[in-house]
């Protein structure tokens, strides 16, 4: 039981990575809010889990929401140990293509900014609200979801990669800020893991993607739930500002 007794964030958490991190959470002995926009899904995910999940709506770009959602556990808890960043969405496109026909299509203003909200701002308003729930108490793990796109860039990503690379950036920033008082900050960079974004890619593009990993397959949700907890458990007491890459080996955009 590494998490036994702790008290665990988790936005996303109604599906895929985030929805394998509070099982595994759950399972380790921790209590577990995860937040989300789907309703339906984050309701049934808490029921799934038992008495020590529960469920709540939470839009990551509101900082009312946020705080809403901080004060619901701390009123039930009493304390917050740990916030796992997972929620993100992903809306790719080229930034500039001409077709032969004269045609140009952009990467919209619009695009950009709600991956950017989301993905980057998102990240920064939640791990704003409980850090200062963790200064009080001197200690607390943040671990913010980045990718390896984010370290290596890919094609027709411009939004997910700035977001996933300013991710990188804040992990940086905040173990530097928050460690004298206890807190830990880590990110973890997944590779290609079949989750829902990946639902509606054609088998023989999975197969591919898969034949350019070293490991020749994709990731599982449960790969990074096992990363995130060993993360966020006492085991990784020491390390702090750090990006762990969980790919198989894989080197995006190759």
């Amino acid at each position: 039981m590494k998490l036994s007794g702790k008290i665990a964030l988790i936005t996303g958490g109604s599906n895929g990575i985030g929805k394998a991190t509070a099982a595994k959470f759950v399972a380790e002995g921790a209590f577990v809010s995860i937040a989300d926009m789907d309703d339906a899904h984050g309701s049934k995910t808490a029921l799934e889990l038992g008495p020590n999940c529960s469920y709540q709506h939470v839009d990551v770009r509101k900082s009312s929401d946020i705080d809403l959602w901080v004060k619901s556990v701390l009123a039930t808890y009493g304390q917050i140990d740990i916030l796992v960043n997972n929620a993100g969405i992903m809306r790719d496109q080229i930034m500039v293509k001409i077709k032969e026909d004269g045609t140009v299509i952009k990467l919209s203003e619009e695009e950009f900014e709600r991956v950017i909200d989301i993905n980057l701002k998102g990240v920064f308003l939640c791990a704003e609200a409980v850090a200062e729930v963790m200064i009080r108490q001197k200690s607390g793990v943040i671990l913010n979801a980045s990718s390896i796109v984010g370290l290596d860039g890919n094609f027709g990503q411009t939004n997910y990669v700035a977001s996933k690379a300013g991710v990188v950036g804040m992990t940086k920033v905040w173990a530097r800020e928050l460690g004298k008082y206890g807190i830990r900050v880590n990110a973890i960079a997944p590779g290609y893991i079949l989750t829902d974004m990946l639902a509606q890619v054609p088998a023989d593009v999975l197969d591919k993607m898969a034949g350019k990993v070293p490991l020749r397959r994709l990731g599982k949700p449960k790969d990074i739930a096992n990363v995130y907890c060993f993360l966020a458990s006492d085991e990784a007491a020491y390390i702090s500002g750090d990006v762990i890459r969980v790919d198989g080996g894989a080197v995006a955009g190759t």
